[in-house]
């Protein structure tokens, strides 16, 4: 069995420079699969059903490739959030989150082209937030930063400043789980090295 095209079924910068720090050089095609119309509550079921929607629905454009479907929620208190729409939604959420955490989910997908399976696991991480000031929220969310993010922070950007402590994986926080990304590629019957 040859090496396959790995495909990153995302627009997603931060999971592709995941990747290519892994030595991973994807090849990009976001799915633009319409997220509003799967709705289910429960977060671990979200995710995965929705990076397996972006997958299954990027894979016909391939003929042997590995595609790869991610996507990512906060929950806090229960309640799921994903991209905040709007600068008073960014806000509104950091009031919330701020002295609190949230549990970062996100749904991994592998479609393999060449051998005709698929593979479908989640991730999650407990992030804990800083009690962060209203005037810290304000220039935070002027920024924009958190409309790019599920939860409405970036890990890797200035939303760094304002995470205290994480248990689990650190990576997943950022969009995707590198060492579960290495345990499912071993499943499908591939090494980490392959893609090197």
């Amino acid at each position: 069995m040859g090496t396959p095209t790995f495909v990153l079924a995302s627009a997603s910068i931060a999971r592709r420079r995941l990747l290519q720090n892994a030595g991973i050089q994807p090849f990009v095609c976001p799915s633009d699969f319409d997220e509003s119309q799967i709705q289910l509550k429960n977060p671990a079921e979200l995710v995965e059903t929705l990076a397996l929607r972006k997958a299954e629905a990027v894979a016909p454009h391939f003929q042997s490739a590995l595609v790869m479907g991610c996507d990512s929620v906060l929950a806090i208190n229960g309640e799921i959030h994903g991209k905040p729409s709007s600068q008073e939604e960014a806000r509104q959420r950091w009031l919330m989150m701020r002295g609190n955490y949230g549990e970062l989910f996100t749904g991994h997908v592998f479609v393999d082209n060449v051998q005709n399976r698929n593979l479908v696991k989640h991730q999650v991480t407990k992030v804990y937030f800083a009690s962060v000031s209203n005037e810290e929220i304000d220039a935070y969310v002027s920024t924009e930063e958190p409309l790019k993010c599920a939860g409405a922070f970036a890990l890797e950007g200035k939303g760094s400043v304002f995470v205290e402590k994480i248990e689990g994986c650190h990576s997943n926080v950022i969009g995707l789980s590198m060492p579960l990304l290495r345990i499912m590629l071993m499943d499908m019957g591939y090494s980490i090295a392959d893609f090197w």
